[in-house]
């Protein structure tokens, strides 16, 4: 089964979460970012420290 089916079949029983981001020292919710900010947010890629 794919992950879209899976989701659209079980979309009834997921709970809605705000993710969070740092942006210019302060912790926002990305559903408050205009459309260009969110478009960065989703081109992020995660900084991992050896």
């Amino acid at each position: 089964m794919h992950r879209e089916e899976i989701l659209k079949r079980e979309a009834h029983r997921r709970t809605r979460c705000v993710v969070y981001t740092r942006v210019m020292g302060y912790h926002r919710p990305v559903e408050s970012f205009n459309i260009g900010k969110k478009g960065e947010h989703r081109q992020r890629k995660p900084f991992v420290e050896r």
